[in-house]
Order: structure tokens, then C-alpha cells, then sequence
């Protein structure tokens, strides 16, 4: 639910500050007009600014333009929905006092070098790569009023030399959809930054919105008919307290062992004269009650963070989820040794503990060789097809090749250009030498006598000399 509830709301704010935002498609902007009322539409709607814009001034790349001087689609409606939000959201949001960073509810801030003239036409730059930040603040207008801030209007954009520009602002929110568990609700304080990246200075600016959100405990809780339920805070003690008897149990068995183990040593020493080989030391050491050891703390230390987090005392969900995730996945290998008991399940079993060694260094050999494929196709795959433009993304494409899906659409979207590296990926026929062809020819087995024969005589070590 906590998840739901912020994918949700970040779907939300994609949909409100980012302009004609459509799911799955990434947000770019082409124009300097269209880079201005990004960033401009997101703050100014509550006073509805007259804005006055020539485009004869945006010709020129040189020319710096403020946020009144260029009516764009971008950066303008990012700044008019966040002034607006109030009366358009959905949601109940609030704004947050000084959570752009620079003592005002929202910094909008462009990084850019401190100096740069770049004449595509003479094939000349000069270039001073020293990165400057200069931020302006806005905060929205009080409750009943219509006058605000409007310093953003003169910022100005150095498009020559621009970096990148950022909007950052925080909303809160109560998630009341706990009530339904009957559960107290949450407070979030949601932190979002907007980006719009220039770095590549390409002609295309890559917009994207992300949100960081955190829980805190609400100040004043007051819901009405709410019973306080403690069912699950004493079935949370329960399987804490059956887990310390677990572990305990566990480690006085493990004790044992080791104290049986010292002796078995000192029977040997002072018996056989030599020491007792480290394989029949760790005999006494039972690896299973290990296992249920660590499963019993990730469980018994998850449920008092569970308890911790419904009584709202503290938001740890993450850790919360890591420790009782793990333990539950090693109580279900656990299962296994129970599954030993059995004599058919206990050859199974065995079995597998004495290949345990050969199937990592299978694991190891095939790792070895995914890698060599993801190297491979990250350096010549990557200038032709997005899904091999980091490793990251060539390891997940690789995974999804070998097992069959998505290869038509991989390989349709490779651009035609490099006929050179196509023709190699897709080459299929695999040259087979005379000597494999000789191997595959012979049909006798290992101990059919044609592979070897008595010394000094003429036959040959290939069954096919010999008739």
C-alpha cells in the first residue's frame, strides 16, 4: 500500500507539471520556447500573468531571454501548475515552507558553464568548464490572495552554455487509505525535482520528474469510531518469541558440536599424533542450524520494526521488508533438510551437496562468458540500438535474448547503418572443421577396443583406420 501510494502520486505530478506528459514515452522539448514554458507553466496560473513574447528575439542563440520576454510550453507550465495546484490537483496536497533548498518553497536553478562561445560555422569553441548555479526562489501566495512572486520572471537562460535546469519543491500528503486495514494514516512529505538536461547539447533537451517520498508520523491522528486493534502486534510477538526459542535451541546444538568437535580434536592429537583434518572438523558443525540461526534473527528483528512502524513510532519499510523478505526465503530452504528424513528425498539430497562445488564452477564459467557477451555487445551494439547503450541495459536485453522474448522487436529497431556489424551479429552458420566432422563420423563407444590396441601394433587410434 505504501508503495501504491507513491507510484500513484508520482504518476500524478508527471501528469501536472510536466506538459502534455504521456506515459511510457520520453518527455523532450526541441524549441526554446517550448524549454521556457516548461519551466513557466508549472508556477504561474494562480495570477494568470499576462505574458508578453516576441519571437523575432529567439533567432539568435546568444541572446538571453527572461520567462516574461518568451511565452513557452515547458518550463512556464511547471511553474503555473505548482501555483495553481490547489485548485486543480485531485489529491490534497499542500506546499512545504522552504523546501526548495534555498529558503523558498521552490528553487528553480540552471547550471551552466561560466563561459562559452561555440561558431559552428568558423568549426571554432571557447569553452571555460568551470559550472556556474544560479537558482531564484519562488513561494506561493498566501491563502486569499492573489500576489506572489514574480523574481522568476526575469531568470534568464543562457542557452549557449546551459547545463541543465532544475525545479525543486516539496508537497506534503496524508495516505487515508490505511484507514480501511484500521490502521492509522501516514504522513509523506513528497520531494520533487524536475530536470531538463542539456549536457549533451544535441538540440534536444531530455525532461524527466522524480519523487523521493518519506513517512512521518502525523502530528494529531483523530480518527473517529476507531477501535484499536492489537491482533497482529501479539501475533508479531508470538512468531518473535517462537523465534528466540528457535535460536536458542539452535545455538546451545551449535555449542555442543563445537565442544564436541575440541574433543575430537584432542582425541586425535594425543591418539594418532597428527591434527585432525579441517573435513572432519566441520562434520560436528551442522550448516542447517546456521541457516535457521540467521533466519531467526532477520525475523525475530523484522517483527519488532513491524511493530515499531504500525504503532507509528518509526518508517523504516524498506529494512522492514529486507529482513522479513530474507528470513522467509531462508526458512523455505530450511524445508529442505526436513525433505532428508526421507530416504528417496535424502539421495536427491546428498547428491546435490557432493556436485555443489561443480555447479559453481559452472556458475563462474557461464558468468564469465555473459559478461564477455555484455562487454561485447555494449561496445558494438551500442551506437546502433538504445537497449546497448549502458551495460545495465545490455545485461537486461541479453537475459531477455537467451530466453526468447522480445527478439523480433530488438532487432527491428537496429539501425540499417552499420551493415558491417548486423551482418556479423546475425551471421547463423557455424563452420565445421574435417577433423569435427572425422569425430562425428565414428560411431563407436570408448570401449569398443578400435580406440586403442596392443603395442607395436599398426593400427591406428582412430576406429575408422581400422577394419
Amino acid at each position: 500500500m505504501v508503495v501504491t501510494f507513491k507510484e500513484e502520486n508520482t504518476a500524478s505530478f508527471r501528469h501536472l507539471f510536466l506538459k502534455d506528459y504521456q506515459e511510457g514515452v520520453q518527455q523532450a522539448v526541441y524549441t526554446q520556447q517550448d524549454l521556457y514554458a516548461m519551466i513557466h507553466h508549472t508556477l504561474d496560473q494562480v495570477h494568470s500573468p499576462h505574458i508578453h513574447h516576441t519571437l523575432d528575439q529567439v533567432h539568435s542563440p546568444h541572446i538571453h531571454h527572461t520567462l516574461d520576454q518568451v511565452h513557452s510550453p515547458h518550463i512556464q507550465h511547471t511553474l503555473d501548475q505548482y501555483l495553481s495546484l490547489p485548485r486543480t490537483s485531485l489529491g490534497r496536497y499542500a506546499y512545504v515552507p522552504g523546501g526548495g533548498g534555498n529558503g523558498s518553497a521552490l528553487s528553480l536553478c540552471q547550471r551552466y558553464f561560466l563561459n562559452g562561445s561555440i561558431e559552428p560555422a568558423n568549426d571554432t569553441f571557447d569553452i571555460d568548464p568551470r559550472v556556474v548555479t544560479e537558482c531564484v526562489g519562488l513561494d506561493p501566495p498566501p491563502l486569499g490572495s492573489s500576489e506572489g512572486n514574480h523574481n522568476y520572471k526575469n531568470f534568464t537562460l543562457k542557452f549557449h552554455k546551459l547545463i541543465n535546469v532544475t525545479i525543486d519543491f516539496q508537497l506534503k500528503a496524508i495516505n487515508i487509505q490505511t484507514i480501511i486495514n484500521n490502521e492509522i494514516p501516514d504522513c509523506y512529505t513528497f520531494t520533487i525535482t524536475m530536470l531538463l538536461d542539456n549536457k549533451a547539447h544535441s538540440g534536444r533537451v531530455k525532461v524527466s520528474l522524480q519523487n523521493r517520498a518519506s513517512i512521518i508520523e502525523c502530528r494529531d491522528p483523530n480518527v473517529s469510531g476507531h477501535a484499536d486493534s492489537y491482533a497482529r502486534e501479539v501475533f508479531d510477538v508470538l512468531v518473535a518469541v517462537v523465534c528466540v526459542l528457535s535460536l536458542v535451541l539452535c545455538g546451545r546444538s551449535i555449542l555442543r558440536g563445537v565442544v564436541l568437535q575440541h574433543e575430537y580434536v584432542g582425541f586425535v592429537q594425543r591418539r594418532l599424533g597428527h591434527r585432525a583434518a579441517w573435513g572432519d572438523r566441520m562434520e560436528f558443525i551442522n550448516g542447517w542450524y546456521i541457516l535457521l540461526i540467521v533466519s531467526d534473527l532477520f525475523t525475530i528483528t523484522g517483527s519488532f520494526i513491524k511493530i515499531a512502524i504500525e504503532s507509528k513510532s518509526i518508517s523504516s519499510y524498506d529494512m522492514c521488508a529486507i529482513l522479513l523478505g530474507t528470513s522467509t526465503l531462508l526458512v523455505w530452504v530450511g524445508v529442505i533438510r526436513y525433505l532428508s528424513f526421507f530416504q528417496k528425498y535424502n539421495i536427491l539430497i546428498v547428491t546435490l551437496r557432493a556436485a555443489f562445488p561443480n555447479v559453481i564452477r559452472f556458475c563462474c564459467c557461464a558468468a564469465a562468458i555473459y559478461l564477455g557477451y555484455c562487454f561485447c555487445g555494449w561496445i558494438v551494439l551500442g551506437p546502433y540500438h538504445t537497449k546497448f547503450r549502458s551495460l545495465s541495459m545490455v545485461s537486461e536485453c541479453l537475459f531477455s535474448l537467451i530466453n526468447g522474448d522480445d527478439m523480433f522487436v530488438t532487432f527491428s529497431e537496429m539501425e540499417s547503418s552499420g551493415s558491417l556489424v548486423i551482418m556479423a551479429q546475425t551471421q547463423e552458420q557455424v563452420q565445421v572443421s574435417e577433423l569435427h566432422d572425422f569425430i562425428v563420423a565414428c560411431t563407436d563407444t570408448p570401449t569398443s577396443g578400435n580406440f586403442r590396441g596392443p603395442e607395436g601394433s599398426s593400427c591406428s587410434f582412430f576406429c575408422c583406420c581400422c577394419d
